[in-house]
């Protein structure tokens, strides 16, 4: 293992959870209001992702288009630009997944899977095997939901469940099927920020040493300036550590402006790219959509194994 000052620790025990996960839920509900906008301002599209959200919450919605509307704005006050930095995320991610299946991709990997639906609507991926790898109690929603809306589940897709913080995944992913020869993509969208810095050492290790030539790994992760989360933007950034601490989901990961790509590289990876909020911002938001704010805090890393 590579020691580094990139990480954060809460110093918080960690305990197994129980139950789906909420925040699973929130970033459907994102790309589900994002995927209502006209098809010239949306900058992500998942026509399933309201599937995945309560219906209570869509009849709220419904029955109280005003009030509804004032809590979002509530909490865009509170994470300025989050959302935004979500559905840009859902977009770059798609971009690399269907460049991926252009380039010879073999396998999938989404790890933290949570109501991902890239391989029920990105027609490339039909193709390539995909290992959807989460919280049984997560997933458990999940493979009901893809029932209900296809009628049964896809043959190219397989179901690991599992708690990545206590179980074994290269394990599980062998008696699943997995392939280590094969030119894998490894998915953590939404994921790292979440799990212990030993937990984001393992998997990386895995991938290095347990995937076929030109397998890559892509990831988000929350970025400041200094290992004292908030620096960058010191009020979203405590808004976001008590918002995720409150809901049982602290923040556990964090990497510091510009380390990226030397965290990386020390784990054995190579031709990292580094999306930062200005690059997205840049790359999906112009037009009309020019004036909308991203977070600051959010980046996106793809890197290559060496």
């Amino acid at each position: 293992m590579h020691e580094s000052t990139s990480f954060t620790n809460t110093n918080e025990t960690t305990m197994k959870r129980k139950g789906p996960s909420n925040m699973a839920e929130r970033i459907a509900l994102i790309r589900a209001g994002e995927s209502r906008r006209p098809e010239d301002e949306r900058i992500c599209y998942d026509p399933y992702a309201i599937r995945f959200i309560n219906p209570e919450i869509l009849e709220f919605a419904a029955r109280n288009p005003e009030k509804y509307k004032a809590e979002i704005e509530q909490l865009e006050q509170l994470f300025p630009g989050l959302a935004n930095s979500a559905v840009a995320r859902a977009r770059y991610f798609d971009d690399v997944v269907k460049a991926s299946t252009d380039d010879g991709l073999e396998q999938l990997v989404i790890l933290g899977a949570g109501y991902d639906t890239r391989a029920y609507r990105i027609e490339e991926l039909k193709n390539v095997n995909v290992f959807e790898v989460d919280h049984p109690d997560t997933q458990r929603v999940k493979v009901e939901k893809i029932k209900e809306i296809f009628g049964s589940l896809p043959g190219h897709v397989t179901y690991v469940p599992l708690d990545l913080e206590f179980d074994k995944l290269g394990q599980h992913l062998a008696e699943s099927g997995y392939n280590s020869s094969e030119k894998t993509l490894f998915v953590m969208e939404g994921l790292v920020m979440y799990l212990q810095p030993g937990t984001m050492d393992e998997i990386l290790s895995f991938v290095v040493n347990n995937s076929g030539k030109g397998s890559a790994v892509i990831f988000d992760y929350g970025v400041f300036r200094s290992a004292d989360a908030g620096e960058a933007a010191p009020e979203a950034g405590k808004n976001i550590r008590d918002f995720t601490k409150k809901r049982r989901k602290p923040l556990k990961f964090i990497l510091r402006d510009g380390e990226v790509e030397t965290f990386l590289s020390e784990r054995g990876f190579s031709r990292i790219l580094n999306m930062t909020s200005e690059a997205y911002k840049k790359a999906y938001f112009y037009g009309k959509n020019e004036g909308r704010v991203v977070s600051s805090l959010i980046s996106f890393a793809y890197a290559l194994v060496r």
